[in-house]
């Protein structure tokens, strides 16, 4: 045996065969060419398989023996199903539409009964058109418009694949709709995906999952809405994976295929959280939660496919039956050491090495199995085999130590097995000694439990008074901590007391510095008179900060309430003053009066609703002396600013030094606390100014009124800002008014201010982002995203549907700092709230590419150039995009161009990443000069393709002609994708450049440029350019007579090859005919006509 090649570590399971259906077929008498299964369907206890007699074998699948046979003279059976709920029910239907559903009675022993039959199937049966589905008693449930793919059910819903599109039918209340607004043509299956499997969507509805056109699968949610669509094309590249058979010998290739664009006829739920699907020549099984391949393995003639659990029964054309089990590389390996198959057992162990070797697999595979399994391998036969076993053996983890303790106690004392799924099963001996010790084990670990209970409520009590934030950290380590009291086992690692005071040692620990970090942080409130929880205007805001925020404004402005209502009038009158002035033309058309306008209402603006220091040293600037009250005052603060530092820097140096406690919370949370301490430190390390927090909350409440017109002047002024350099000095630049206002301004008109001043000023868009991230911090959906997860990130927003764009836009944000490229490849799904331009802005060049590629396939292929021309705003966004295209995912410049800048042999057979798109952006419609610039874009990075259809569309036909004689590719003289001779000058003029160019092209492949000549040695090869295939072109069009007076013509002297001499004699021939034929036909014609008139 060679030696095996070890398959991926992305690649974890396999698909095995493990039991031999063919004695059982041969039993049924299913084996012959007269009688054959045509379906079948497997259940928990049941293997149905339906005949092409009309009988139905029910096999017992405990020891595989059959107990029923039901006989239906109404045709062969077609369809088979079990009831999921009761196994005692069954349906059939029957090639002349009767469908019945059987009552098996076999717990009372009696004969089995027909409890319902339909003949509404007839002459429309599920293979033909306007197919009806049926209840019993019989009633009609809908009616669709073509033929019946799959049918599925789960929770009195209805799913319907044809061949044109899916439904989803609510049988209780008679409701249908439609999944998705694109049709489909041909056979695409659909299937229900449970949730309810999974503990942290218990209670969630299913998913539909929808088969697509190439190799696409959409993904919808249980009231047919489309969710996401999976691209598996790609996916499907890699090599598949053997299957594990007694029938021979696994054979795994590490060469990529190419990528597949296939049809799913169906899909099907099978194990935990996985998608099968199948064609007549693979097997394909998906995990949609993150949208990998889990595996495909070649198997030949599938016809149907019935799955319970993990298991597979595979219908063959031939009429064969096989049984087939996914399951983890270690568990195989296992149950064919149980079956003695020593060779395939070691070669699985060598090509899963990743996976054989983890601690892990030493439940099912101990070390003295795998000793065992080499020295049952034959030293003459298997010596390259035992090699690499050896190798194995040596790389081995050692067993874990709490599962090996387990193990031991275990089975010290009871007899236990492993189930397939890895769970123990105990089977305890009554009124042993074991017994007694498990059950005071366990009325320990309750008492524990309860004293648990007391201390962490005695803990909650002490914590009222903090932040929530800290206290939700609190209860998860607490519930990790406490996570082992639930294991009433006789294993457990440490006695429980122990564990108790660790508990109560580490949450003390982590009190008392949340408390001290809190107590900083609201005594740095108190002296700017600035509330630092921002949340408290918002719903998420916890009760317990609500009456500190309430009391701390309440110290703020009772000092003042004349003050502060005189305020409040004083800016009132200043912006209903600016409204008025700018409502008139004269002064809203011209910028600088609009801008003098506006700077008068800002000096009001920022003396009341400013920050905290600026009003200082406004008030201080209107009174000359000063009261020795407000400057004791001053120096109150600039005392406790000065003890502020120094306690965060003190409550900083406990925390740096313990780190170990922190290993609990996000790093998003420790980054959160990173800025606030550098914010803090800044000003003590430079002279410079540190940037001004973001003020998302108004520092004083403001009428409703009042607050709309406020933003509608705030906003104008960022834009006028934006788009201007302040001249005046009072003016203030765009990013410092985000900073201040942003409360005051209107979001969305600012994100379009943002996009639209980014290429000039884009430091104006990441304070707006600043801004935007700030205020969404509350939001739970951050919690959701920084889990990681980015499926349930999606399936969250998708939820928060209708969107608020710029909200909309700082989630994406967090979301593509998690995941980068994965992300932003999924934003099209939020189009046309967020369009291209806000993606360009928050993404690399890359990833933007990768988001607008699949933004514009996600269209429909008739739709997609309209789509991508609706996206050119502006249009100088063609050649940007296009450059950017032309740079990543793209050959080698030195591939594609010669030194002198010409095309390189063949170099047009290079793949690019980003093709499509690119074929796209230079059909679109474009002036003269555009395409011009366009066409030497395409030139000068080598993208032929692209150069030979923009040559045609601006008629310089002879530089395509000299590009493609230069590629030396005679297909490129075919349309649609290359440029076809129209007339015989332009032959002539290919003649004679393909004279002059071949020289050039021979010595190119001879130094093997671009992996050398595809030519076999032969003068006649087919795909090269020469005089003589150019000539045979043109024997085929005009006839060989005149090809080679058109050889003379050029005056090239050429010697036909014995091919090219045999192609011209029967070219010859075949005119003669033609014209012979031809000319039969005319007299025949002519003798009829003649006939007529007499």
């Amino acid at each position: 045996m060679p030696l095996m090649p070890v398959v991926p570590e992305s690649h974890s399971h396999v698909l095995a065969e493990f039991d031999c259906l063919d004695p059982l077929l041969s039993a049924l008498r299913l084996d012959s060419s007269r009688l054959k299964c045509t379906c079948l369907a497997a259940s928990k206890k049941w293997l149905a398989l339906g005949t092409s007699a009309g009988g139905l074998h029910l096999i017992q699948r405990e020891g595989w023996k059959q107990r029923l046979i039901l006989t239906h003279k109404e045709g062969s059976i077609i369809e088979v199903a079990c009831c999921p709920h009761d196994e005692d029910f069954i349906a059939v239907a029957t090639s002349q539409g009767l469908v019945v559903v059987w009552e098996l009675q076999l717990e009372r022993r009696g004969r089995p009964e027909r409890v319902g039959v339909s003949w509404e199937h007839r002459g429309s049966s599920k293979l033909g058109k306007g197919s009806a589905f049926v209840m019993f008693p019989v009633q009609t449930v809908t009616t669709v418009d073509s033929r019946v793919v799959q049918l599925g059910y789960q929770d009195g819903h209805l799913l319907v694949s044809s061949l044109s599109r899916c439904y989803l039918c609510d049988t209780e209340k008679e409701k249908f709709w439609r999944v998705g607004n694109k049709e489909r043509d041909g056979a695409y299956g659909a299937c229900f995906f449970p949730q309810n499997k999974d503990r942290l969507l218990a209670g969630q509805p299913p998913l539909l999952f929808c088969a697509r056109p190439g190799s696409r699968i959409w993904e919808a949610s249980f009231n047919g809405e489309v969710l996401s669509t999976h691209q598996l094309k790609l996916l499907l590249a890699c090599p598949p994976l053997p299957l594990i058979t007694y029938r021979n010998e696994p054979n795994y290739s590490l060469a990529q295929r190419s990528p597949q664009s296939l049809a799913f006829p169906k899909l099907l739920y099978l194990g935990d959280h996985n998608l099968l699907t199948w064609t007549d020549s693979a097997i394909y099984i998906f995990t949609p939660q993150n949208g990998q391949v889990l595996l495909w393995t070649e198997v030949k003639d599938v016809v149907d496919i019935a799955v319970y659990r993990s298991e597979l029964f595979c219908l063959h054309s031939s009429g064969h039956l096989s049984h087939l089990a996914l399951l983890p590389a270690e568990r195989c390996v296992e149950r064919l050491l149980r079956r003695e198959s020593w060779p395939l057992a070691a070669a699985v162990c060598c090509m899963f090495q990743h996976t054989v070797t983890t601690s892990k697999a030493r439940k099912y595979i101990p070390i003295d199995r795998l000793e065992h399994l080499r020295s049952q391998l034959s030293s003459t036969t298997h010596l390259d085999l035992i090699g690499q076993l050896e190798e194995v053996i040596s790389k081995l983890e050692p067993p874990d130590s709490a599962s090996s303790s387990r193990r031991s106690s275990i089975s010290s004392h009871e007899s236990f097995n492993i189930l397939d799924c890895g769970i123990y099963r105990v089977i305890s001996r009554r009124g042993s000694q074991s017994d007694e010790e498990t059950s005071s084990i366990i009325t320990q670990s309750a008492s524990e439990e309860e004293r648990l209970k007391e201390f962490s409520f005695v803990q909650e009590e002490d914590q009222v008074d903090h932040d929530p934030q800290s206290g939700e950290r609190l209860e998860a380590e607490r519930s990790e901590q406490g996570l082992q009291f639930h294991l009433p086992l006789s294993f457990r690692p440490k006695p429980p007391r122990i564990a108790l005071q660790a508990v109560k040692d580490s949450v003390s620990s982590f009190v008392k510095k949340t408390t001290e970090k809190l107590n900083t942080l609201q005594m740095n409130s108190e002296i700017w008179q600035r509330p630092e929880f921002r949340e408290c205007g918002q719903a998420e805001m916890s009760s317990t900060a609500a009456p500190y925020s309430e009391e701390m404004e309440t110290e703020v402005y009772v000092e003042m309430p004349n003050t502060t209502k005189a305020d409040m009038q004083e800016l009132r009158s200043a912006t209903e003053r600016a409204i008025s002035q700018s409502q008139d033309p004269l002064i809203l058309l011209d910028p600088v009066s609009l801008g003098e306008t506006l700077l008068e209402w800002l000096s009001v603006l920022e003396r009341i609703l400013g920050p905290a220091e600026l009003s200082s040293a406004a008030v201080t600037d209107s009174n000359l002396a000063g009261s020795g009250e407000e400057r004791g005052e001053s120096d109150y603060l600039n005392s406790c600013s000065d003890q502020q530092e120094e306690s965060s820097c003190s409550s900083r140096e406990p925390a740096e030094g313990d780190t170990e406690d922190k290993k609990g919370e996000s790093p998003e949370f420790r980054e959160e606390e990173d800025q606030h301490y550098s914010i803090k430190t800044e000003p003590k390390l430079s002279n410079e100014s540190p940037p001004e927090p973001v003020r998302v909350l108004s520092p004083k409440p403001v009428p409703s009124d009042l607050l709309a017109n406020l933003t509608q002047l705030a906003t104008l002024y960022a834009e006028l800002s934006c788009f201007q350099n302040p001249v005046d000095e009072k003016a203030l630049r765009c990013t410092t008014f985000l900073h201040r206002y942003f409360f005051l301004l209107d979001q969305e008109r600012m994100r379009r201010t943002c996009l639209l001043c980014y290429q000039e000023q884009p430091q104006v868009q990441s304070s707006f982002t600043e801004a935007m991230l700030e205020l969404t911090q509350s939001s739970k959906m951050v919690e959701v995203i920084q889990r990681g997860d980015l499926l349930r990130s999606l399936r969250s927003l998708r939820e928060l549907q209708p969107w608020s764009a710029p909200l909309l836009l700082a989630h994406l944000h967090r979301l593509y700092e998690k995941h980068g490229e994965a992300a932003v490849r999924s934003f099209s799904q939020f189009y046309p709230t967020i369009t291209p331009a806000d993606v360009m802005t928050m993404a690399q060049q890359s990833h933007f590419l990768a988001y607008l590629d699949n933004l514009v396939q996600s269209q429909t292929e008739e739709h997609r150039l309209a789509f991508l021309q609706s996206l050119l705003e502006p249009e100088s966004l063609r050649q940007d995009w296009l450059e950017l295209a032309l740079t990543h995912d793209a050959p080698q410049h030195s591939d594609t161009i010669d030194p002198d800048g010409q095309p390189r042999w063949h170099s047009h057979c290079f793949s690019w990443g980003y093709g499509r798109l690119l074929s796209l952006l230079i059909r679109l419609p474009a002036d003269l000069v555009s395409k011009q610039k366009m066409a030497e874009t395409c030139h000068n990075h080598g993208y032929w393709m692209g150069y030979l259809y923009l040559c045609c569309e601006l008629q310089r036909r002879t530089e395509a002609f000299s590009t493609i004689c230069q590629l030396d590719d005679i297909s490129l003289l075919e349309e649609p994708d290359g440029v076809e001779p129209q007339t015989l000058d332009e032959w002539k003029l290919l003649i004679q450049m393909s004279q002059r160019y071949s020289s050039g092209v021979d010595s190119e492949q001879v130094g093997g440029v671009n992996g050398g000549s595809r030519s076999s040695g032969s003068a006649d090869c087919g795909g090269k350019i020469n005089p003589e295939s150019l000539t045979l072109r043109v024997a085929r069009m005009a006839g060989p007579d005149q090809a080679l007076a058109m050889l003379e013509e050029c005056r090239v002297q050429l010697d036909l090859s014995p091919h090219s001499k045999l192609v011209c004699e029967l070219l010859r021939v075949t005119e003669k005919r033609q014209r012979a034929i031809i000319q039969t036909m005319l007299e025949r014609c002519d003798r009829f006509l003649w006939s007529q008139h007499a």
